[in-house]
């Protein structure tokens, strides 16, 4: 499948005033090598509107600044044996005779509102990916043996509530259901997931204008993983959902047997972000993977989530560790080249490091990878706080993708990406503990939305 500029879409993403739009889109792409493998491109788009779509800070680029640090360390990340830990792994994924790379997948267990585990209704999802730039639990219906989570209605009675989640290239459809979430230790009681394909108010079919947002990702193949954990910067993946009139498009519908309709949804209805619903430790969280090779890895990769900032003894932000508020849409600003973007991010679900830089060759297989000569190409960003202080200097580098062959791992892999913005994707997050603040809450290093590391 040819790789589609996020610019394609700009036009319909605007009228989508949320924040939910950055969201992972998997690009299936032919292996490098003869391995029977596929290669995950995962794009977001930066937070909505012109941020997105109105074109890079200005200006030419001109040489980086002095790599003086930020260097990711060689820690070690803490073992998944606390109650607020659940254990992360990057491995070729769940789709038999294909590969991923630099995806991290967590396991999550749902259960119907109101029961536990060991109760024979839980289920224990594998292999969902971990996404720090997005919120909000998406789970395949064709992962479930039973269909026991109520369905959200308009009303008691009502008609049913769907949702058209919109990536860059592709698109998750399927309705809105509550269950009890269990993370670890750790559960959000009554909470809204999308179950993705699921059709069972009697509608089969996307409506329209979902479907013109994307190819429908509704299989295990399509999408790489069995769902998607959001643990983003808010407390639900569309705000403008329950306070904009008329309702946004392509978004949240009422179904009924023959049609669905756009329509807005409230607090309790609209899919949420189960970190912000949990009783303690729930004003962030914390991503800690080990340092990687720089030609990167075979091996299954293990890391940690840890929920909350500063709630308990294993999760207090490092006194090195610098914090950077975004704006209202999740952005910081990076600047590369002498070029400012506002539309910059950490996302754990992009699979590689997206910035333009017209001087980067790009790979002749992975066409949508960089492969610079020489490799690595040592690199630096400077990124800044949305209110303009703190900054930092980042150093980086970027290896080709095509000589990687059949690596799960590969820690300094990047590619084009929209205009305005840098989208540090997972190889950033490797070796250094990430934080990521929920919108709102309270935490030792100041109010969220934030990013530290």
């Amino acid at each position: 499948m040819d790789r589609i500029q996020p610019s394609k879409f700009c036009t319909a993403v605007e009228l989508r005033i949320q924040q939910r739009t950055r969201e992972i889109i998997i690009v299936n792409l032919k292996p490098a090598a003869p391995v029977s493998g596929r290669i995950l491109a995962a794009l977001v788009i930066a937070s909505v509107l012109v941020s997105s779509c109105g074109g890079g800070g200005g200006g030419s680029p001109t040489p980086s600044a002095p790599c003086v640090g930020s260097v990711p360390g060689t820690q070690t990340p803490p073992a998944p044996n606390g109650s607020n830990i659940i254990p992360v792994v990057i491995d070729a994924g769940p789709v038999s005779g294909t590969r991923e790379i630099n995806v991290a997948y967590v396991s999550v267990q749902v259960c119907p509102p109101g029961t536990s585990p060991p109760a024979s209704t839980c289920q224990t999802i594998h292999h969902v990916q971990l996404d720090t730039g997005s919120s909000g639990l998406r789970l395949l219906g064709s992962q479930f043996t039973s269909t026991n989570f109520p369905q959200v209605t308009t009303t008691p009675g009502g008609p049913a509530i769907g949702e058209c989640a919109a990536f860059v290239i592709g698109t998750t459809w399927g309705s809105v259901r509550y269950a009890d979430i269990y993370l670890g230790g750790e559960v959000a009681k009554n909470v809204p997931f999308q179950d993705i394909g699921d059709t069972t108010w009697g509608y089969s079919t996307p409506p329209p204008d979902c479907s013109n947002m994307g190819v429908i990702q509704n299989t295990q193949a399509s999408m790489g993983s069995n769902g998607l954990l959001g643990v983003g910067l808010f407390k639900n993946d569309c705000d403008a959902c329950i306070t904009a009139a008329p309702p946004i498009p392509a978004a949240y519908y009422t179904c009924a047997s023959t049609s669905c309709t756009s329509t807005m949804v409230t607090a309790n209805q609209v899919v949420q972000n189960p970190v912000a619903d949990f009783a303690q430790d729930n004003n962030g969280v914390q991503i800690n993977l080990p340092a990687v090779p720089s030609a990167g890895t075979n091996t299954i990769l293990n890391g940690s989530l840890i929920f909350g900032i500063g709630t308990q003894t294993n999760n207090s932000l490092p006194g090195t560790a610098s914090v950077f508020d975004t704006d209202q849409y999740g952005n910081i600003i990076t600047t590369y080249k002498g070029t400012s973007m506002n539309g910059s991010y950490l996302d754990s679900g992009s699979n590689a490091l997206f910035f333009n830089d017209a001087t980067i060759a790009t790979c002749s297989t992975n066409y949508w990878a960089y492969c610079p000569t020489p490799s690595p190409l040592a690199l630096s960003a400077i990124n800044t706080a949305a209110s303009g202080s703190p900054s930092g200097t980042v150093c980086f580098s970027v290896v080709g993708l095509d000589p990687i062959g059949a690596n799960v791992v590969a820690a300094n892999i990047g590619g084009p990406g929209t205009n305005n913005t840098f989208d540090w994707g997972l190889s950033f997050f490797f070796g250094r503990p990430v934080f990521t603040a929920i919108s709102g809450a309270i935490t030792p290093a100041g109010t969220g939305p934030y990013f530290a590391y």
